[in-house]
């Protein structure tokens, strides 16, 4: 029978989120119920709130979590109750042509769970991500519970399931960060300080973290950058080739996602160099670049799709790294909260004051 949860729901566009009763199904086929643990406060479901990704309102909101498996569906055989897993928002169907391909990073027609979750009164929820965690239960597809080591804390685990895997992935797998590279990170929020990590630990030999906040500059030092650039005040583009010799770096990762910090991103290359951009854009947003510079520039302009990571390889591996001391997710944890707080958390995170609010549960 269902189950009854609590949980924070959009009800409309711009509205402030409520904290409402909805009803979770028992899994069926292919499914898992998840009792929630954490549940990271991320840009993404601000983006939901504010009607940036869809109208598909009410959206049951939160998608960067940790949790136990309560009960599985028929058909899901690698997945048992009591299982800590972290929860992915890409679940490879491996039939679509970029699975056949080999490529499942890029799968596009990643799995969810069929069974929607709903209001009391029977209006469908549409999850955020196709998860809803910002909720005692969620329903998911299997393949989107990945089966993590259990010592980790549910608090730092969950960040993998978005934040800290877009980050480090837009480094590792999309830029191919490699031994030697100089990288430039612009914006140090919590993706930003994820991609500064994951260059660090690639082998980058410069990684320049830019910013407009001196606080934010301060904790990426934390995180690996071994120079800071405080772009309030300074040309970023110049300080950039000025740190690497006038030639600019080797990879830049917009953590941002605005038309000037991916024009800035553009111009801090070196020739031949790779723009990543993971920062999510607002739809209305536009860039406009003159064209024999996208010619005579050449490289590689990247769009970074949560990390190019496959969750099933790439997670236990974060969580290992993190309990292992060579990843401090612990530090992109600033507060823990109460689901009753996620709103003033939206808050802090538009002002700047927070890497992650996560909600403990």
């Amino acid at each position: 029978m269902p189950h009854e949860a609590r949980a924070v729901v959009a009800v409309k566009k711009g509205a402030p989120v409520e904290v409402l009763p909805i009803r979770v199904p028992d899994p069926g086929p292919g499914e898992v119920l998840v009792a929630v643990q954490a549940c990271g406060v991320c840009h993404t479901d601000l983006h939901y709130r504010e009607g940036a990704i869809g109208e598909d309102f009410p959206y049951l909101l939160g998608h960067e979590a940790a949790g136990v498996v309560e009960a599985v569906g028929a058909g899901v055989a690698d997945l048992a109750p009591g299982d800590y897993v972290v929860l992915a928002w890409r679940a490879p169907c491996g039939s679509c042509r970029s699975c056949r391909r080999g490529r499942p990073w890029y799968c596009f027609d990643s799995r969810n769970a069929t069974q929607p979750m709903t209001l009391l009164d029977g209006t469908p929820l549409t999850a955020a991500l196709g998860i809803g965690a910002f909720a005692e239960k969620t329903l998911v597809a299997a393949g989107q519970a990945v089966k993590v080591d259990p010592s980790a804390r549910p608090e730092a685990a969950g960040l993998i399931g978005c934040g800290v895997m877009a980050g480090y992935g837009a480094a590792v797998h999309t830029g191919a960060v490699g031994s030697g590279d100089t990288v430039a990170v612009i914006g140090c929020g919590g993706v930003g300080n994820a991609a500064i990590a994951g260059a660090s630990r690639a082998g980058a030999r410069r990684v320049i973290a830019v910013d407009i906040d001196d606080a934010k500059l301060d904790a990426a030092e934390r995180f690996g950058a071994t120079d800071t650039v405080n772009s309030r005040g300074t040309d970023p583009i110049e300080a950039v080739r000025g740190l690497t010799g006038g030639h600019g770096a080797d990879v830049v990762i917009d953590a941002v996602g605005r038309p000037e910090t991916y024009r800035q991103g553009f111009f801090m290359r070196d020739l031949a160099g790779t723009l990543v951009q993971v920062g999510v854009p607002d739809p209305d947003m536009r860039i406009e670049l003159p064209l024999i510079e996208l010619f005579s520039r050449g490289g590689a302009l990247k769009s970074s799709w949560y990390g190019d990571c496959l969750p099933s390889r790439d997670f236990p591996v974060l969580i290992d790294l993190y309990l292992s001391g060579k990843l401090d997710l612990d530090r992109f944890v600033t507060e823990t909260v109460a689901l009753d707080d996620v709103e003033p958390a939206f808050g802090k995170m538009r002002r700047g004051e927070v890497l992650r609010s996560v909600v403990v549960l």
